[in-house]
């Protein structure tokens, strides 16, 4: 059915507008990074599995894998509507601190994965006894945790694409996607492997690059609107 769209006629481009040199500031390197640091294969499968798995919270664990979706889902729900819907009033800062709340959502959940289930719980039934007496009411606030720690990066991603990217967005969305959508499949085909300490560790790892690339890509953006103020006010 694509295939059978006609194609778009390119519209000419100002080269003289400033604002279609804004795509210039960020390019596929650090869309890469920040596609990378989602943990989407994660709490989509591998974490709902890893509480199946986990036979000390009883014979019937398997239950608690639908209300570990449900707080998922309402973590992403509380922090779209907090930093999407009310975005003007929490971005008043910058979307920086919303980026550094998700990353620390992140870490304090993976820490609290880590000490709650046990190693070999994302790879098959397991009565292996985790760092602590593992909990169900830990399990559900680390997956709300989950939840909304991605919402944080997820609303504030697509506000920087869609600010730097203003005059072509889709290009840049889609390129988002792609390798986003690269990086689950890479976890997924490594989840069924690696014990969860290591999937946890990877985690952690590519967060904390994802992080610091957002804020790179938002420094480079701020200091160029900021010079083209500059520029405008001493034109005037």
């Amino acid at each position: 059915m694509l295939c059978c769209l006609r194609s778009s006629r390119r519209e000419s481009v100002d080269v003289t507008n400033n604002s279609g040199t804004a795509s210039e500031s960020s390019g596929a390197i650090a869309e890469f990074n920040k596609a990378v640091s989602f943990e989407l294969s994660f709490f989509s499968g591998v974490y709902g599995t890893g509480i199946g798995f986990t036979k000390r919270f009883g014979s019937d664990a398997v239950k608690y894998v639908g209300i570990s979706g449900i707080c998922i889902g309402a973590g992403e729900i509380a922090g779209g509507a907090l930093f999407g819907i009310l975005g003007k009033k929490t971005n008043k800062y910058g979307r920086d601190p919303v980026i550094l709340l998700g990353y620390l959502f992140h870490m304090i959940t993976f820490f609290g994965i880590y000490i709650n289930l046990p190693s070999k719980a994302t790879l098959h039934e397991t009565m292996q006894p985790a760092i602590i007496n593992s909990s169900v009411t830990l399990a559900m606030v680390c997956a709300f945790g989950l939840g909304f720690g991605d919402a944080c990066y997820n609303t504030q991603i697509y506000s920087i694409l869609g600010s730097i990217y203003s005059e072509d967005s889709a290009p840049a969305f889609a390129l988002f996607k792609f390798f986003q959508s690269i990086a689950a499949a890479i976890a997924f085909f490594y989840s069924s492997a690696l014990e969860l300490p290591y999937q946890l560790f990877i985690m952690a790892v590519f967060g904390t690059l994802g992080t610091f690339s957002f804020w790179f890509v938002e420094w480079e953006e701020y200091c160029r609107i900021a010079k083209e103020k500059a520029e405008r006010k001493f034109k005037e």
